[in-house]
């Protein structure tokens, strides 16, 4: 029985995904993730806040906290630290954080290793590993990004805009009143008020400028399959039959897969 318990815990894997908006973390237990949970990334906050914040998202979901290895990326550096540093006294392992020193021992071939975010590599890693083919990864974020990984692992580029959030607060807090503008379509791309006139902008906008740049990225990496992510990934609703698939935890998946292959080195 107690054999069995270890190599539950040994199986199980903490992924932590620190994004410019949220720390985003789950467990992979029995070829599933477990509750996803967000915290809002603060780095002015100290390093008790997001080990407090953690335990109580597992606590109150009375959730075990016992996991075999965790694996940690970050864009944000004020953060990195403290999230490494919250999961090793939580669950007591040395977290891996994907960075430079990790990409050489990938299947892959990374684009401007110094530069490049690691939840970038995370998403080309999960694609590749997953669909075997040409796949752009529409990453719904803090930015929209668009990274196209090919078939050989290599990474043929990366595309960046402002993400939907990151477009309405720029619009909201630049108008003379704040305006708390939904995360929804609007009815009419004929806005009849500032609040509709910034949806109408945006997310039909945003369409557009998502499918403008999945045919840009076919016609010069050729056939290739688009996948969304991220935590608006389901907020466009009228781009789901250009998606191959709608992959919430696509970028965790990445993170999981490469905590998997440096375990396997071991």
């Amino acid at each position: 029985m107690a054999e069995n318990i270890k190599m539950e815990i040994k199986n199980k894997c903490l992924a932590v995904d620190i994004g410019n908006s949220d720390l985003t973390f789950s467990v992979w237990d029995s070829n599933r993730w477990g509750e996803i949970f967000r915290i809002p990334s603060k780095p002015e906050m100290p390093e008790s806040f997001y080990e407090t914040k953690m335990k109580e998202c597992f606590e109150d979901k009375q959730l075990s906290m016992g996991v075999g290895r965790a694996v940690i990326s970050s864009v944000v550096p004020g953060l990195t630290e403290k999230g490494r540093n919250a999961a090793r006294a939580l669950f007591h392992v040395e977290p891996l954080t994907v960075g430079p020193s990790v990409y050489p021992r990938l299947p892959l071939e990374v684009l401007n290793p110094a530069e490049i975010g690691s939840d970038l590599v995370a998403n080309a890693m999960a694609a590749f590993v997953k669909y075997k083919r040409n796949t752009i990864v529409v990453d719904f974020g803090t930015a929209l990004t668009f990274t196209t990984v090919l078939a050989t692992g290599k990474m043929a580029g990366v595309s960046i805009a402002p993400g939907l959030k990151t477009a309405i607060k720029a619009l909201s807090q630049n108008t003379a009143k704040l305006f708390d503008v939904a995360i929804e379509i609007p009815p009419s791309a004929l806005g009849t008020n500032t609040i509709t006139a910034i949806q109408s902008g945006i997310f039909l906008g945003y369409e557009g400028l998502v499918r403008t740049m999945i045919a840009k990225i076919k016609s010069e990496a050729g056939d290739c399959i688009a996948v969304a992510t991220g935590g608006l990934s389901w907020a466009i609703p009228n781009l789901r039959p250009d998606f191959y698939a709608i992959e919430p935890t696509h970028t965790l998946d990445g993170l999981r897969i490469i905590a998997d292959l440096m375990t396997e080195e071991k």
